[in-house]
């Protein structure tokens, strides 16, 4: 890249409802690590959205640190990308509340984990069990988007929704008020790792919040619990080792290794031929093993420096407050509120 071409902003986050998991890793971190060098990069843990759901204070604060000492554990460097904690910044929920007020109720009501999560509440319990934060938390995420004047956001296919609504405010309140209020994202879509599975429902995506522990993979898991939790994960009949979507579970361990490996899939088909399952996941367990323990042992390293930590919140709060400060004040003028002055 010239030294003169202005870098665009890419802008991700993890919520801290549990640890990173190897989804978390795979199909997003380690992608990161590589972008740092392209973008102006903006990683973030997003405590805020983590209380749409019911959270143990102590825990929900424990979560958030490992959030960000993994972050700089896999590899992404506090000296050319801004780290922080997104409630250490208030104007994202300043923007979130004006976005609110540009946003209709049907725009938010047809979002996808909105209308899971009233299906399995049930629809004579909507109203009711349903928190108005899970009904608006896209807006905050629109927030956090478009404070920093994002271009490029990284997310897996279930999360291109959340961009089409940012980029239908953004280009709204751009209409209204000139098109240079708020820079208009585009999702990026990584080629590799973007969906790593459950191991033991391979229909499903990885999940921190899973109820089954076997089916995830954290990056805080020793190697034993790995390598255990590998082993039984669920495969398909038969004993071929192919990508075909007929066998999920066997998909999902080529898939790890391909992500892992920067290996295409089909490349790796070939060389299990004539192989058992029993060694496809005896492999996968050791490359899990090789690329967790580095990144376990760092966290573990960061979050005993207390001091370090410290100062690693502060700046980046300092330094995410001044970016988002000036796209507050120019959504202020442009709206109309008066300005004030310290």
């Amino acid at each position: 890249m010239n030294e003169n071409t202005v870098k665009q902003t890419l802008l991700s986050a993890v919520k801290p409802t549990n640890i990173p998991t190897i989804g978390n890793y795979l199909g997003a971190i380690k992608n990161w690590v590589k972008m740092q060098n392209d973008y102006d990069c903006i990683f973030f843990a997003v405590d805020l959205h983590a209380i749409t759901a019911k959270q143990e204070p102590q825990k929900l604060r424990e979560r958030t640190l490992y959030v960000l000492a993994s972050y700089v554990a896999c590899g992404i460097d506090p000296n050319k990308t801004l780290i922080f904690v997104q409630s250490h910044v208030p104007e994202h929920t300043e923007l979130a509340w004006i976005l609110t007020c540009y946003s209709s109720m049907g725009e938010l009501s047809r979002m996808t984990q909105y209308k899971d999560k009233v299906q399995k509440e049930g629809q004579n319990k909507e109203k009711e069990n349903i928190q108005a934060g899970m009904f608006c938390y896209p807006l905050l995420m629109a927030a956090d988007i478009l404070l920093y004047q994002t271009n490029l956001v990284p997310v897996g296919e279930d999360q291109k929704q959340h961009i089409e609504i940012t980029r239908d405010i953004a280009e709204r309140l751009n209409n209204i008020y000139g098109k240079d209020l708020f820079t208009v994202p585009r999702a990026l879509m990584p080629k590799v790792g973007a969906r790593i599975m459950s191991l033991q429902n391979p229909s499903v995506k990885m999940s921190k919040s899973d109820d089954d522990p076997n089916g995830t993979v954290s990056l805080n898991d020793s190697n034993d619990e790995i390598i255990r939790k590998v082993k039984r994960a669920v495969t398909d009949s038969g004993n071929e080792i192919t990508d075909d979507p007929s066998k999920p579970g066997v998909k999902n361990l080529l898939q790890i290794q391909s992500a892992i490996l920067s290996k295409p899939i089909y490349a790796l088909v070939q060389e299990y031929a004539g192989k058992q399952y029993g060694q496809l996941k005896s492999d996968t367990a050791e490359l899990l093993v090789q690329s967790i323990e580095p990144i376990r042992e760092k966290t573990n390293e960061i979050l005993k420096n207390t001091t370090y930590l410290t100062a690693l919140l502060k700046d980046g709060a300092e330094k995410a407050r001044n970016r988002a400060r000036k796209t507050i004040k120019r959504v202020h003028e442009r709206i109309g509120f008066i300005a004030f002055s310290e």
